[in-house]
């Protein structure tokens, strides 16, 4: 295959999908989002996987990034309903931190245009040390960020799908082409050096047997 083909092309989506995720995952661990942490860990992995098949001519682990690109998806779009609050999602919930902190996204303090500011609660009884925490000049809120993370990997994700299934269809007829001419076949070898060693064997037993030696002094008389 050359070099402008569709197994360059999903390398190319295998990288760039590579980039993406270790950027997102990168500002879900200063968000403290756990369950996209998890989701992410798995992503580089199978796209790793992905890329090595490609690379090396390997249509099994092709096969495996393809059916993770459908679950990725999945994943992305679940994303998406939670942070724009579909179906009774809440994006204030603590879903993506498995309940075990109230974190949210590191973009709601830190999106562009954001400005951080914090009010001691010295007022309120049992809580003289903790300190109130708004955020306000957002140019973008935060979820809308979060969506369009996801959306980009949907994308990347259903293009990555199809040249996955592409490149697999691609390694199939080849591996098949090279069977019939027998690429893969060490019958026909065994075929072609059977005439020349049967030979060598019955003229070394003609030499060897006792009519070669009668024969041959036969000649030399």
């Amino acid at each position: 295959m050359g070099c402008c083909t569709g197994r360059c092309t999903l390398i190319f989506l295998c990288t760039l999908q590579l980039l993406a995720a270790l950027e997102r995952q990168v500002f879900d661990f200063l968000g403290y989002q756990w369950a996209p942490i998890l989701a992410n860990f798995l992503h580089i992995i199978i796209v790793i996987l992905g890329l090595f098949g490609t690379i090396q001519y390997r249509p099994r682990y092709i096969v495996v990034y393809a059916i993770w690109t459908a679950i990725w998806v999945t994943w992305n779009i679940f994303v998406i309903c939670f942070y724009l609050e579909v179906g009774g999602l809440s994006k204030d919930s603590e879903l993506l931190t498995f309940n075990i902190s109230r974190h949210q996204s590191w973009w709601s303090e830190n999106g562009p245009g954001c400005v951080r500011k914090e009010a001691s609660m010295s007022g309120i009884k049992g809580l003289d040390s903790h300190s109130y925490v708004s955020v306000i000049g957002c140019a973008l809120e935060y979820r809308y960020i979060e969506v369009m993370h996801s959306s980009f990997q949907i994308l990347i994700a259903l293009v990555g799908f199809v040249y996955a299934c592409y490149v697999v269809s691609v390694f199939t007829e080849e591996e098949d082409s090279f069977d019939f001419i027998g690429g893969f076949d060490p019958f026909p070898l065994y075929h072609v050096n059977e005439k020349p060693t049967n030979l060598l064997f019955k003229q070394t037993y003609l030499l060897i047997s006792p009519a070669g030696f009668s024969g041959m002094e036969g000649r030399s008389k």
